[in-house]
């Protein structure tokens, strides 16, 4: 399994018990959704190994408490402590009208209501307050606020994202 055909699920941050059990913290707004599992791919040297999944369940409100099948002891948990866990992209759960995840809509087409097309959709920006479209117009880059204002409709048919961005914005980065 590549990185590239997974979503990152979240991470190991601590032993929850002497028996090998593990606390992770998850990267998602409905936890519930990962509670049962038969398996997780834990990121070792870069490299995805599967672990098989004995027993899970809810621990507050983002931790997953999971045994893993082979991991009995305190030292193998602690040698899994700060490890990314992924999850195949086909489990994550589809999302319908303006709702997408990042990874859907790179390579969308970027229309707005009053410039026309604005260009191709090359990266999403989430390392800021507010994560941004990173939208490529003959060799330049235009950053578009990923506000729910702004997005008018997302178009999985036509592969297009349709936006109502304030007037000048995308000028600023064409002049």
């Amino acid at each position: 399994m590549k990185k590239e055909d997974c979503f990152y699920l979240g991470k190991i941050v601590k032993k929850y018990s002497f028996k090998g059990e593990l606390l992770i913290k998850l990267d998602t707004d409905q936890p519930d959704l990962y509670e049962n599992l038969d398996a997780m791919f834990l990121d070792i040297n870069h490299t995805l190994i599967p672990f098989f999944v004995e027993s899970s369940q809810l621990h507050k409100s983002d931790l997953l408490r999971v045994q893993f099948e082979d991991v009995e002891t305190e030292a193998d948990a602690d040698a899994l402590v700060k490890t990314e866990v992924y999850l195949p992209l086909d489990l994550l759960p589809k999302l319908e009208g303006n709702k997408f995840y990042f990874h859907e809509v790179i390579g969308f087409t970027m229309q707005d209501k009053h410039y026309g097309t604005v260009g191709k959709i090359v990266a999403i920006n989430d390392s800021t307050a507010q994560s941004l479209f990173e939208v490529e117009n003959n060799g330049k880059d235009i950053l578009i606020p990923m506000n729910d204002e702004f997005i008018v409709k997302v178009d999985r048919d036509n592969k297009t994202i349709i936006v109502d961005t304030p007037e000048g914005l995308i000028d600023l980065y064409l002049e």
